[in-house]
């Protein structure tokens, strides 16, 4: 606790402080016999964001000062002394404006949380909702011990062991994006299995049936541009549990079965205009499954689709307890509820070790082709709940209006490359002298690979679940269709797709 600067007065104005603090609250004056009306207020801004508590204020803001700012400071900093376990960390300065004194008590953030009242016969510990101070529930009050424990929920053991679970998604998805194999030793290097040999929580959400029954996805196609048109409520929806893998895909899955790709003539060919960025989308559903509190049962990532935006929520707000609709988000440091699921998909490229992916966000938007200031992507959270809104670019604008920026057309043309290719392979398998069954195991083997990915018979049959013999005949069609190519410098019967032929 630092109250050193107990009796120091400072210059700057009351409001221009409240401007450059978070969180604050005010008491017209200090309550002696009724500490807990303004401590309940330190051990909210300590456990949480930090904040000011400014004595000499009303509640309507009217600066109407202390008598003896000196002797409320001295009973304020002893009562925090007294009646706060652990003790935080303050700052207390004593302010004169007007003609009148102030007591500003600065709480900091801490570390040693659950920081408690000490007082009507137990300990309490608060948290902030909004403008107010209340106690901290079961979740909350789990969620503080963990962050003064220095621990993380999906760095938690569990009573899972890891042999009787498997993780060909994972395998597959980490294979196909990093071009490595994952290793039993990886399992243990990166946090997924502890030393015992259980999982842990991140492993047990990355297995293929994950254990971890509420990390789950629900997702719906609203009819109109809310969830009460009148007509009809929805016109999809899917519910999804298992791996964070398969609700990944499944997301992805989703929302590009319903959203629609506009296409426009351009000098040198055409340029596609998806409704939604499709970086953008992948970023959202990602932070939402890799940052949402676990600890909060009963509730799951919904992905909503509506006429004219998408609305993607996940449970928990910021990690530090913060609005985010008040922080700068081009400026925000990264900070990771889960870091060992996100230390994985970064090992995979879904995101950066660093930085925020609120600004990739909005940069995907800025580089659009119908891309508005209205547009912008917006962000909110509370203490329980984030959420994400990516708004159509192509809602009521009609095709001919668009107005293409040269600068633009370039990174799409790139894409457009990219796309045609794809879908050269698709008609090459829909060509196929074979099976329905085979193309379609073709099809999900290119989903999975496209033309980087390099494979073999197992990958083959961890990927579509064929046997030995029918992955072997599946590579032999393939071969035979000209559609893989033999692979050199990752062992004996390895391939990777090539662009079909003319």
């Amino acid at each position: 606790m630092n109250n050193g600067a107990g009796t120091r007065c400072y210059s700057m104005k009351l409001s221009d402080f409240i401007g450059e603090t978070t969180e604050y609250d005010k008491k017209e004056m200090l309550e002696e016999r009724k500490p807990k009306s303004w401590l309940k207020s330190v051990s909210a801004f300590a456990n949480g964001i930090g904040g000011a508590l400014i004595f000499g204020v009303s509640d309507d803001e009217t600066l109407v000062g202390l008598d003896d700012a000196k002797d409320a400071s001295e009973k304020i900093s002893e009562a925090i002394k007294t009646k706060m376990d652990p003790i935080p960390d303050i700052v207390l300065k004593i302010h004169k404006e007007d003609g009148k004194e102030f007591v500003v008590l600065d709480v900091k953030s801490g570390m040693e949380t659950p920081y408690y009242y000490i007082g009507d016969g137990g300990h309490i510990a608060f948290v902030r909702v909004g403008n107010e101070s209340i106690p901290a529930d079961a979740t909350a009050l789990k969620r503080l011990v963990m962050k003064g424990s220095n621990i993380t929920f999906d760095s938690i053991s569990t009573r899972y062991n890891f042999s009787g679970f498997a993780f060909t998604k994972l395998r597959s998805v980490y294979r196909q994006r990093t071009k490595k194999e994952l290793s039993e030793s990886d399992f243990a290097s990166f946090g997924l299995v502890d030393e015992d040999g259980m999982l842990t929580n991140a492993g047990a959400l990355l297995a293929d049936e994950s254990p971890i029954r509420h990390s789950r996805l629900f997702c719906t196609r609203w009819y109109g541009l809310d969830k009460a048109s009148g007509i009809m409520e929805a016109l999809d929806d899917r519910e999804v549990s298992g791996s964070l893998i398969t609700l990944l895909q499944a997301g992805e899955e989703f929302v590009n079965n319903n959203t629609k790709k506009r296409w426009k003539k351009t000098g040198n060919g055409r340029i596609e205009m998806p409704e939604y960025p499709e970086r953008a989308v992948l970023e959202c559903i990602v932070n939402a499954l890799i940052h949402r509190d676990y600890s909060i049962l009963g509730s799951e990532v919904h992905i909503d689709i509506f006429d004219d935006r998408i609305e993607i929520t996940s449970p928990g707000g910021m990690p530090d307890g913060s609005a985010v609709q008040n922080l700068d988000t081009d400026n925000v440091i990264s900070k990771r509820r889960n870091p060992v699921i996100a230390d994985v998909f970064s090992r995979m490229n879904y995101m950066e070790r660093r930085g925020s992916g609120f600004k990739k966000i909005k940069d995907d938007y800025h580089f659009a082709v119908n891309y508005r200031p209205e547009l912008e992507p917006k962000f909110y959270s509370d203490i329980s709940t984030f959420k994400v809104t990516l708004y159509n670019l192509n809602y009521n604008v009609p095709v001919e209006k668009v107005l293409i920026d040269t600068e633009k057309v370039s990174i799409e043309e790139e894409k457009v490359l990219i796309t045609s290719r794809n879908l050269s392979m698709q008609t090459a398998i829909d060509s196929l002298k074979a099976k329905k069954s085979t193309k379609e195991n073709a099809r999900k083997l290119f989903a999975y690979m496209e033309f980087d990915g390099i494979f073999g018979r197992t990958d083959i049959m961890e990927i579509t679940g064929l046997s030995i013999t029918a992955a072997g005949n599946l590579l032999t069609n393939l071969k035979s269709a000209e559609l893989i190519a033999p692979v050199s410098g990752y062992g004996n019967g390895k391939y990777k797709f090539i662009i079909p032929k003319e």
